[in-house]
């Protein structure tokens, strides 16, 4: 497998052409950005564990019958991954309050909801990916409706699945992005990352965050952190 052009390179990630036609290589970045890009650092090391841990992910929910654009682990920092059309919608779910809901709606973080929230954003750093419904989504055009129906559903599946590996290891899933891209035949996949840059973990006894909201709020350790997910997803 060889390594082509740099087609995309995102906050986190390069994607390159492959000499397959039906794969992209992505690889990991030590960068670590937060507020679409207003705060940014180098965090050595980073890209190579949120490519182990999306691995991990990738492979225990490909297990439970969902369809992933997760290939195989390559190298430290990379990962293949089928060719996919991404959708232009951010899915994040939610099963405690805690960062923009919590700020949006004047509520405390951590407080547990009666059942799991999920919310749509638009993909658009300039615009600050704002938040979009169900039918901005499908009327001005970011995808189809049903699309919007099966991604929603893969997101509450993926919740229960994520809670299940994640429970008995001690890690409170408080909330998590995911991004969803579309094969050539129309089948829409999981797809982009599963790690601390676009998940919540919280420690079940101390609630100690383990995620990137330790370089958001300056709580440091944020490679520590990493490192401790990794530990327990392996252990």
């Amino acid at each position: 497998m060889q390594k082509g052009e740099l087609v995309y390179e995102g906050k986190a990630k390069k994607v390159y052409l492959t000499d397959r036609e039906d794969a992209y290589l992505v690889e990991f970045k030590d960068d670590a950005t937060a507020f679409n890009g207003k705060k940014h650092a180098q965090i050595e090391g980073k890209g190579a564990l949120n490519n182990r841990i999306s691995s991990l992910f990738f492979q225990y929910l490909a297990a439970a019958g969902v369809r992933t654009h997760f290939l195989e682990r390559v190298s430290e920092r990379e990962m293949l991954v089928q060719r996919v059309k991404i959708l232009p919608i951010e899915v994040v779910t939610r099963n405690l309050t805690a960062g923009s809901i919590s700020k949006r709606l004047g509520l405390e973080e951590g407080l547990k909801l009666s059942e799991p929230v999920v919310e749509l954003y638009l993909k658009n750093d300039e615009l600050g990916d704002p938040l979009i419904n169900i039918m901005h989504a499908y009327v001005l055009g970011f995808a189809t409706r049903e699309q919007v129906e099966k991604i929603e559903n893969m997101a509450l599946r993926i919740n229960d699945l994520l809670q299940q590996l994640l429970t008995p290891k001690r890690i409170r899933l408080v909330d998590f992005k995911l991004e969803f891209g579309s094969l050539p035949s129309g089948e829409v996949v999981l797809a982009d990352e599963i790690s601390p840059d676009t998940c919540r973990f919280w420690d079940a006894a101390s609630s100690e965050k383990l995620d990137k909201d330790r370089f958001r709020r300056d709580l440091g350790g944020l490679t520590e952190a990493y490192q401790e997910i990794l530990r327990r997803l392996e252990s």
